[in-house]
């Protein structure tokens, strides 16, 4: 018998940045680079060829990304670029003419088809294997779930249509297969994402689709229902605060999703939300948040808020100050604004200097940390689900998230690791809250 033919393995390295939307993008180029047989390696002296995924979101993720390109170019040589900067004109081939090719976001096809071009591999049906999940960038435990790509909203601030386009809804039966293979893989945590959550099926009139031969509407209240059949966390992040967000809450309230909701908020005066061209007011936010939180008393209300934003006065910045007072949010982030290129509000009069900015981002989150330390503190003698995500043996330490806090962006709780310990990473365990801080938790095994 003659001994079959050796084929090459083809081997590539990957840099992902950017936001979870961009993660997903990074994971289905993963997976299908892994389907037709290519080696994913964590070294660019490795690798046959990079792809960097990027983020041209605001400045800084811009030089960030170009220095990745300008790195992976210098320790490899062969690169392909895709993600938002990709989708900022010629700004990857001025600064870096010897990439091989440039896509914009949410591009898999045509990176594969770059790929094909530079580094064509031959099939192998023995090697071609990739798990029906496909291959996360996240731990084993939790995983994005992206529903839509691109936004109909043209706040002033941002670039994301002119980057990823209008709206565009993923059919809710491709989402609800994506998410029974994920719970199937041993995933405990959805993070459900998309641009704008809360306008899931608006482009596609909430069409009815079937799953598993039941009819399930494409609109964010029966995707969460349809997703809470899996058993699994189901959180949902980038909401915006449309009429029917309160239809999500019950189910909230029923153990059905968890108790979180994120809405960026970004600002409470309403001269400065108009300049924004953000949708709501203050004061009907802060109607619908009682609401909320008489129908669902443990929910967890995350925001971000920007400050400096060009016309915003003292008086603007203490309408802010005075709705966090107001609304006691549980958790939050602050950002300086900063210009973006192609962005309508580089065009708007009345910007705030430097020095100005960087003041109210300290006194925003010096208010913020003062409400987020005493909620925290209520949170001592309860007995709190978590979901841990590693164990470090060197601190003797588990580390661990309640259902109020998301991986890499909120706090987390710290138990020390018993000498039975039987946990594992990615089990759900209850503990009691024995300590707190600003922002994170510290517990012990109930």
């Amino acid at each position: 018998m003659s001994a079959s033919p050796t084929n090459k393995v083809h081997r590539v390295g990957f840099v992902s940045l950017g936001c979870p939307k961009a993660t997903v993008d990074s994971e289905h180029i993963l997976t299908q680079l892994r389907a037709e047989g290519y080696d994913i390696v964590p070294s660019y002296q490795d690798a046959d060829l990079v792809v960097v995924n990027t983020c041209g979101f605001i400045d800084a993720a811009v030089e960030e990304s170009l220095d990745a390109i300008g790195e992976a170019l210098d320790e490899n040589g062969k690169v392909i670029v895709t993600g938002c900067l990709g989708a900022k004109g010629d700004i990857v081939q001025q600064t870096h003419p010897n990439v091989l090719a440039v896509t914009g976001p949410h591009a898999t096809d045509e990176v594969m088809e770059a790929i094909h071009e530079h580094l064509p591999a031959e099939h192998d049906p023995f090697l071609d294997l990739v798990p029906p999940q496909g291959i996360r960038l996240t731990p084993r435990h939790y995983a994005y779930l992206k529903i839509s790509e691109g936004c109909n909203h043209r706040c002033t601030f941002c670039i994301i249509p002119s980057l990823r386009g209008d709206l565009v809804s993923r059919p809710v039966n491709d989402v609800l297969l994506e998410a029974e293979r994920l719970a199937a893989s041993g995933v405990k945590e959805l993070l459900v994402v998309s641009q704008d959550t809360s306008a899931y099926g608006v482009d596609v009139k909430y069409k009815t689709e079937f799953y598993n031969g039941m009819p399930v509407k494409t609109r964010m209240t029966e995707l969460c229902e349809a997703l809470s059949q899996f058993g699994i966390w189901v959180r949902l992040h980038y909401v915006y605060p449309y009429p029917h967000v309160n239809e999500v809450i019950p189910l909230m309230a029923e153990g059905k999703i968890l108790p979180y909701l994120d809405i960026p908020f970004q600002h409470a005066s309403p001269k400065i939300l108009k300049a924004m061209k953000r949708p709501a007011s203050a004061e009907n936010t802060m109607q619908r948040i009682k609401q909320w939180r008489e129908i669902c008393p443990d929910i967890t209300i995350r925001s971000t808020f920007i400050v400096g934003f060009p016309g915003e006065t003292e008086e603007d910045f203490q309408q802010l100050l005075g709705f966090l007072d107001e609304a006691q949010l549980d958790r939050v982030g602050c950002f300086a604004y900063s210009d973006v290129e192609g962005a309508k509000a580089n065009e708007l009069d009345g910007a705030v200097a430097e020095e100005i900015k960087q003041q109210r981002v300290s006194r925003f989150m010096e208010k913020q940390a003062a409400i987020s330390a005493e909620k925290l503190k209520q949170n001592i003698g309860r007995t709190r689900d978590v979901i841990v995500d590693a164990i470090d043996p060197q601190e003797n330490m588990i580390i661990a998230r309640t259902s109020s806090d998301a991986p890499d962006i909120d706090g987390l709780v710290y138990i020390e690791i018993p000498d039975n310990n039987t946990v594992n990473v990615g089990d759900i365990t209850q503990v009691t809250i024995t300590d707190t801080d600003e922002y994170d938790m510290w517990a012990k095994f109930s």
